[in-house]
């Protein structure tokens, strides 16, 4: 069984708000930190935002953003039934083809410091490059070859 990416939609907002928030609160809680939908739906809305599909179902997403300096992943959400099948480290693959196909000089992404997918961003090559309260900044530096 492969994976794609499918252009999320409006219609996608709730499937990732309710994972996002399913995958995540045990942080916000164990930090102090307020979920809040609200900041969750405007986040999506100035993203682009792919859903990642098995067989015509979504089991997770992945959120991207950009300036000049890096691609940025924003989100990147797989549903528990999922974990340890693939599908994260798959769509980080597909990140980096977005990034060396738009001549992004890095990948960067923050992670709060104990989720286990940190070994998983470490093992595609991803650094940590500072922390900031609970969380760690992590980049992978991507070299385009010259033609």
């Amino acid at each position: 069984m492969s994976f794609e990416l499918r252009r999320a939609t409006v219609e996608d907002l709730s499937f990732a708000r309710e994972l996002t928030s399913q995958n995540m609160l045990r942080y916000y809680i164990e930090f102090e930190l307020p979920w809040q939908d609200h900041a969750f739906d405007v986040a999506w809305s100035e993203r682009q935002n792919w859903l990642i599909v098995r067989d015509s179902v979504p089991v997770g997403y992945v959120s991207l953003s950009r300036d000049m300096r890096a691609l940025y992943i924003r989100e990147l959400q797989v549903a528990e039934a999922f974990h340890r099948q693939g599908a994260g480290s798959w769509a980080i693959d597909q990140v980096i083809d977005i990034a060396r196909g738009e001549r992004r000089p890095a990948i960067r992404l923050t992670v709060f410091e104990n989720n286990p997918a940190r070994s998983l961003y470490e093992r595609k090559g991803l650094q940590v490059q500072g922390r900031d309260e609970c969380f760690l900044r992590m980049q992978l530096d991507i070299s385009t070859p010259v033609l």
